[in-house]
């Protein structure tokens, strides 16, 4: 299962996908987790210290060696220098499974252990002082894009991408690449307004949506929730001495978190795996054009000389049933 945190900056999404990462470990299911926020702070909140975050291997430092592999042999793309963040998979592609080993998780994944399990954590990496100023932060999570494009995922197999602040989101397809995507807010004005803005971008995609209200104090701050994303609230968090105590880099044991913040974990999860049945792959494939076609136009065949277009199968549905490995 595919899974997003998006949510207005400083709305703890962070905090909340890394909690989510450490539960599904628990479950001893396979977990990838991608940090693909501007400010990288997920390695940190799953309990890696300043040093060793900053070690880890930038997916947008890798993306020659990305596009290599995932185009294997598709004759449909003539090399890797014409492949952009949306260049769908075709027959001839290699695939990725969350559980497998392969080049690009041996670039650009490392295991982080946590009370005894162990998740992979990929990240788009910071911006270099090369970029500032002549680059924008799309360039770097275009490798994850990428990367889901070619993602190959099942029942009990999860990804977790902790997504940039905001609705900067809608600046790719990346948006529709997830089976759902939950949605951290505030119980303020300010904390529903990316709601807001996300439930409309959203609308005309099929995104399932999750709305997770977090620093929830008191019934005042319920209601407001309610009365403002009305029954896409699907749970709400409040105060954590575990967390505070992980902002502190001193977490207990996982298994020392709140009864009813796991409570909420559980019902994230239960909400996630809800949604396998009603995958539609086709559509996952058709959006994964859609996108491909409207950036080949814009921009993708001026870049790199090429009509983008025709990297395009269209005979091929990227589903489960599908080779993994050219």
């Amino acid at each position: 299962m595919k899974i997003a945190f998006v949510g207005k900056g400083g709305s703890g999404k962070t905090t909340l996908s890394s909690l989510f990462i450490r539960h599904l470990a628990t479950t001893g299911s396979p977990v990838v987790a991608v940090d693909a926020d501007i400010n990288q702070h997920l390695g940190p909140a799953l309990g890696l210290d300043e040093d060793a975050a900053a070690e880890l291997p930038a997916m947008g430092a890798r993306l020659p060696l990305i596009k290599d592999y995932l185009r294997g042999s598709n004759p449909r793309i003539a090399s890797a220098d014409t492949m952009i963040k949306t260049t769908p998979p075709g027959e001839g592609s290699r695939l990725l499974r969350v559980g497998e080993n392969n080049p690009v998780y041996d670039a650009c994944a490392r295991p982080v252990e946590l009370d005894g399990d162990a998740v992979r954590l990929m990240v788009t990496g910071p911006f270099t002082e090369a970029d500032l100023g002549v680059a924008c932060y799309h360039s770097k999570t275009g490798a994850v894009e990428l990367c889901l494009n070619h993602l190959v995922d099942g029942r009990g197999e999860y990804v977790v991408v902790d997504m940039t602040a905001g609705s900067d989101s809608f600046a790719s397809g990346m948006f529709t690449r997830f089976d759902m995507t939950f949605l951290v807010a505030e119980p303020t004005r300010k904390g529903v307004s990316v709601y807001r803005q996300y439930k409309e971008y959203a609308r005309d995609f099929g995104v399932a949506l999750k709305v997770v209200g977090n620093k929830v104090q008191g019934e005042d701050d319920l209601d407001f929730l309610r009365s403002e994303v009305g029954d896409d609230l699907l749970v709400t968090v409040g105060h954590s001495d575990w967390v505070r105590a992980m902002e502190k880099g001193r977490p207990p044991r996982f298994a020392l978190l709140e009864e009813d913040n796991r409570a909420a974990l559980r019902a994230l999860q239960a909400a996630a795996d809800a949604t396998y049945e009603a995958r539609d792959w086709e559509r996952y494939t058709r959006q994964m054009v859609h996108f491909h076609r409207k950036n080949a136009q814009s921009w993708g065949n001026e870049r790199t000389g090429a009509d983008l277009e025709v990297q395009v199968d269209p005979g091929y549905v990227l589903q489960e049933s599908v080779t993994a490995t050219a």
